[in-house]
């Protein structure tokens, strides 16, 4: 497992750490020979040096909330130079449009029979002409004059001079002659009974739906009638992951100082319900060289790693954004588990000038990496996946900075809290109240696998009975899902 004895992406220096117990709470650092840290006793901060850097910059993290905001802001300022793509109509399910749907032809695009009948011309009695059958997805035929009546299928085009179409049970047909026939409605036939005229529906260039309005089975189907191959909708923000380090197996048991990489299996499978089109998921060991060719050389609009935040020795990814020439807008978040994350805006990618794109640094303990994720990672996705228009070119800065505002429930149990710093604790819904978990230290799954959702638990802690706000999931869950699983409640 990523960051389960090793604490990667966490602050402090040492190679590894030590593993927590139960129930253990903020990350511990990366010390040697360092025991447990009290909740109470003041973290540690580490400088985070960079190649050629003039001078090391002290590590001032973000509050939680503010981290957020600035990944909002991030998002809608990459968005805000993205083109809307055409999706083909069998991919386009579920989608939104990034434009007006404008038809493209008249519906009906010629005049057509309603019904099974006839078309007749003029008044009747008709004279039918055999053997001149109109059906649907045929060329019409020769012009009907009065007095005459030919078969017509629903669909069909109507013949030019056609003024009505007798229904067939509303109509009787008398043999006069071998070969002859006679055709007599059994009701009166106004003209133009029974015929659709041509843009009855929808002239071409009318606006048949706004834009933002998301792609249902029907809207799929009103495209298609009025000429669409494919559809103009928001282009799915692109993600490249790269977990990082020496020490991860991706099959087998841990053995000899190496262990599962946990967070590859998992992120790809999370970033595709965030509605992300993950490109890649990449191993990389701890090489600063080919860490900065894969962040130089990618096309994504999100970089994605997995450890390497911190200052040890083999923690490069600040070394390489100073090389790259990024801006870090976020590093390090006052949130426990996973404070050593971090955002940052790259230059624009090989093959797309002007392209922004971004990464995402996530701590490499497990748990850590989810609350990175939930953190930085979703609303800038968000953001940058949003539909809904933008008043000028660039975003001004007071424009949608706040993340949307999460649900709040009354958590049942004592939560402790980090003195400083905003805690993520995973909970199950039970009876209306959110229930903490165990097994919720930063290099733990357990508790997140169970949960479903994550209560954002205030500096100090949270009594029974206070509304904490709740971090969704996205994937569906049920209240009380994990009732099951007595063990992993506190």
């Amino acid at each position: 497992m990523r960051g389960g004895p090793r604490g990667r992406g966490r602050t402090g220096g040492g190679r590894r750490g030590r593993p927590q117990g139960r129930g253990a709470g903020p990350a511990l650092g990366r010390r040697a020979g360092r025991g447990r840290m009290s909740l109470k006793e003041p973290l540690p901060v580490a400088p985070h040096p960079a190649p050629d850097a003039p001078a090391e910059q002290p590590h001032r993290a973000t509050a939680w909330a503010e981290a957020r905001a600035a990944a909002v802001r991030a998002g809608t300022f990459a968005r805000a130079g993205r083109a809307p793509l055409g999706v083909p109509l069998a991919r386009a399910l579920g989608q939104v449009l990034a434009e007006p749907l404008v038809a493209l032809t008249d519906l009906p695009p010629f005049d057509t029979s309603a019904m099974d009948g006839w078309a007749v011309a003029g008044p009747g009695p008709w004279t039918v002409r055999e053997g001149l059958d109109v059906l649907a997805g045929q060329a019409p035929g020769a012009p009907t004059a009065d007095g005459e009546a030919v078969r017509i299928a629903t669909g069909a085009r109507v013949p030019e001079g056609t003024t009505a179409v007798l229904r067939t049970e509303h109509s009787r047909t008398d043999r006069t002659a071998p070969g002859d026939a006679v055709l007599r409605a059994l009701r009166e036939v106004v003209a133009g009974q029974d015929i659709r005229p041509r843009g009855q529906e929808c002239r071409s260039g009318d606006e048949l739906l706004p834009a933002g309005t998301r792609v249902t089975p029907a809207v799929l189907g009103l495209a298609a009638a009025a000429g669409y191959d494919e559809l103009p909708a928001p282009p799915r923000p692109r993600v490249e992951i790269l977990v990082l380090g020496d020490e991860l197996l991706t099959s087998g048991l841990p053995h000899e100082g190496l262990i599962r990489d946990a967070l590859g299996p998992m992120l790809g499978p999370w970033l595709t319900a965030l509605g992300a089109d993950v490109l890649a998921t990449r191993r990389i060991g701890d090489d600063a060289e080919v860490l900065y060719a894969a962040v130089a050389g990618s096309a994504a609009d999100l970089v994605l790693t997995t450890g390497g935040t911190a200052a040890g020795p083999v923690d490069h990814v600040h070394g390489v954004l100073h090389r790259a020439g990024a801006t870090l807008l976020v590093d390090g978040v006052k949130v426990r588990p996973g404070h050593p994350m971090l955002l940052a805006r790259l230059g624009a990618g090989p093959a797309r000038p002007g392209h922004v794109r971004h990464l995402v640094g996530l701590p490499g303990n497990p748990l850590a990496a989810v609350s990175g994720l939930l953190t930085l990672a979703a609303p800038l996705l968000k953001a940058l996946s949003d539909d809904r228009p933008l008043s000028d070119d660039r975003p001004t800065s007071d424009e949608r900075n706040e993340p949307s505002a999460p649900p709040r429930m009354p958590v049942r149990d004592e939560v402790q809290g980090h003195p400083y710093d905003t805690r993520l604790v995973p909970v199950v819904r039970r009876g209306g109240w959110a229930v903490p978990l165990r097994y919720h230290g930063p290099a733990m799954l357990r508790g997140i696998a169970a949960a479903d959702g994550l209560a954002v638990v205030p500096p100090g802690g949270a009594r029974p009975g206070q509304e904490l706000d709740i971090l969704d999931l996205p994937w569906p869950t049920a209240d009380g899902a994990a009732s099951v699983q007595g063990a992993c409640f506190t």
